[in-house]
């Protein structure tokens, strides 16, 4: 049993339940068929496998250190990268215009995500780089892209994203690095970044910045914010490395997860020039900023998942293996024991991150599944009603994931007792690694207030609109499973409770109150997304059952009950969270600072 994937539910969400045979039958993915498919994951198994898993535990304990003004890794994570680099495995996720493998999507996201399950602290500098070289493909000028863009696809340079400052953290609002132009198409940066993962390290040559920074005279607040390309080093017009530009590294910030991965305080123009390059257009640079953002932030909803599933997997593992105690009704002390999988309460456990990981999972492939499709697609109508449903749907998969995977994460250490708090076993570090899923590329505050004061009114509610006829055609494509009725008919249920909700919350006059418990909404809705996407995978395992295919009868029978878990046992909770939402409730709105322990 692997501990990193489980290749038949993999197999099972990308062709039974989503379209990856469709899309592999396209032209734009002619190279590609489920064997050729089926080889790339089997070679990234084994280097995630052999290179990632087997060091994660040394990492996380020999985090990166501070010493003479630079971040020193661990060795075995330089190793391990280079495993990833050399099984050409960086390469995946970009077209072939830029050097790339151009697979779909969904099979990239599978690829990553099993690197992001062994080892995030090592797979979090390659997401990084790829974001940003995505970002420099959609944004940058041709010249900035012949000059960084080969270097960041292979893999010999990183790239990283600076938005934070010590004193604005979320506010993007209240920065103030600078960026003075110097007449010859470069600026001088002057600032501080704080938090910025990846900001030094020493496991490249060089490292690509993409800068938050404002021009003199630009606009307040997030509309005078522009985007900038900042070189570590500077990079001559041959391509060869130059001298240093002048990025100082403060400090390193140390986090309970993640460990694996420098996390930096960097000043700008501190010891000299800085130079950095427009990317985009001036006081654009937000905009452009969330070409790396979004994606950042489905692949960080991935990387909760992925954590939560490498604590299912050896919880479930160990929960199987493990004998303790004997049946109630056998009090008999001299009879065999069980093993805890058999106890009530542990498979309660075990299904709940089953159904959070497995449901987060679908959903996931889902929104690939849609990114792959406007790339196959040159229906610019059906391309447009993808990007409001994509829209709507990034921030649940960002914030849902890293709510409700880290609880399988918390439940993965109880399935363990004892033993799952000590450092003995890996369960606690990918609680730890988790958690900082919550804070990166937003709050859940953030998201909540995204959400509910943006996302469902943008085009006049027509995102809204789009999720519902989608969620309908499953509904629709359910009737033929008899067993899935009651599903069907709670699904449709919820799915008006949150409309009725929305209404209600447009209706206040006062904008403030009406988002108060944004928060508590993106939860409730998140749950009927994933509600949906167990709906989605019942109806293919209806399916599977129905083949009589022996062999997979169990797996099948387990996704069933799974889906009615997750209709019994968690959909039923956002009846009263979206009355909250509903009936613009102010237990938390009117408080004061002072109620919370008195003057």
């Amino acid at each position: 049993m692997s501990m990193i994937v489980n290749r038949r539910d993999l197999d099972f969400t990308m062709y039974e339940v989503l379209g990856l045979n469709k899309l592999l039958n396209h032209q734009r993915y002619a190279e590609f068929d489920r064997e050729s498919v089926d080889a790339i994951l089997d070679l990234s198994q084994s280097v995630a496998e052999d290179k990632y898993l087997s060091c994660a535990a040394t990492i996380d304990a020999e985090e990166p250190e501070y010493i003479d003004g630079k971040a020193r890794t661990h060795p075995a994570t330089k190793e391990a990268l280079a495993a990833y680099n050399d099984a050409g495995l960086m390469v995946t996720g970009y077209d072939a215009e830029h050097g790339g493998m151009q697979l779909p999507w969904m099979v990239h996201q599978a690829v990553n995500g099993m690197f992001t399950c062994a080892n995030v602290g090592v797979a979090s500098y390659s997401f990084l780089t790829q974001g940003a070289a995505n970002m420099l493909i959609a944004c940058g000028s041709q010249e900035l892209q012949d000059k960084y863009l080969p270097n960041m696809v292979e893999g010999k340079w990183c790239g990283t994203m600076c938005l934070s400052e010590p004193q604005a953290g979320s506010s993007l609002a209240d920065i103030r690095t600078k960026a003075e132009p110097k007449g010859d198409g470069s600026y001088a940066l002057s600032g501080t970044k704080m938090w910025i993962s990846g900001g030094d390290q020493d496991l490249t040559e060089n490292i690509i910045h993409m800068v938050l920074a404002k021009l003199p005279g630009s606009p307040a607040g997030v509309k005078g914010i522009s985007l900038f390309l900042v070189p570590k080093n500077r990079v001559n017009d041959d391509g060869t490395i130059g001298d240093s530009n002048n990025i100082a590294l403060a400090g390193l910030n140390h986090k309970m997860g993640h460990r694996g991965t420098t996390n930096c305080l960097l000043n700008f123009g501190e010891s000299g020039e800085t130079l950095g390059y427009l990317v985009g257009g001036e006081n654009e640079g937000l905009a452009n900023m969330f070409h790396m953002m979004n994606e950042a932030r489905i692949s960080v909803g991935m990387g909760a998942v992925m954590s939560a599933k490498a604590g299912y997997l050896y919880s479930l593992d160990y929960a199987r293996n493990r004998p303790q105690g004997r049946p109630l009704v056998n009090r008999d002390p001299e009879s065999p024991m069980i093993m805890i999988s058999e106890h009530a309460d542990v498979k309660r456990m075990l299904m709940t991150q089953k159904a959070f990981v497995e449901g987060a999972h679908t959903l996931m492939y889902y929104c690939a599944e849609l990114i792959d499709t406007q790339k196959t697609s040159d229906d610019e109508e059906d391309n447009q009603r993808i990007a409001l449903l994509l829209e709507l749907l990034t921030p649940i998969c960002k914030s849902w994931p890293s709510e409700y995977c880290l609880e399988a994460n918390k439940l993965a250490i109880q399935v363990l007792g004892g033993y799952g708090y000590t450092r003995e076993y890996p369960v606690e570090r990918f609680y730890r690694d988790n958690r900082l899923n919550h804070i990166h590329e937003g709050t859940w505050a953030i998201h909540g207030l995204d959400i509910l004061g943006r996302k469902v009114r943008i085009a006049g509610g027509a995102a809204v609109d789009i999720l519902q006829a989608e969620i309908q055609a499953t509904i629709d494509a359910s009737a033929d499973c008899a067993e899935l009725s009651q599903e069907a008919l709670d699904l449709s249920a919820s799915l008006k409770l949150v409309r009725e909700t929305i209404v209600a919350v447009g209706q206040s006059s006062d904008p403030a109150l009406a988002l108060a418990n944004a928060t508590i909404f993106l939860d409730a809705m998140g749950h009927v997304v994933i509600a949906w996407m167990w709906l989605k995978q019942a109806i293919a395992a209806s399916k599977g059952l129905a083949s009589g295919n022996d062999a997979d009868r169990a797996f099948y029978q387990g996704k069933m009950a799974a889906t009615r878990f997750f209709f019994r046992y968690e959909l039923p909770k956002i009846k009263a969270n979206l009355a909250l939402v509903a009936d613009l409730d102010s237990t938390c709105y009117d408080l004061t600072a002072e109620q919370f322990i008195g003057n």
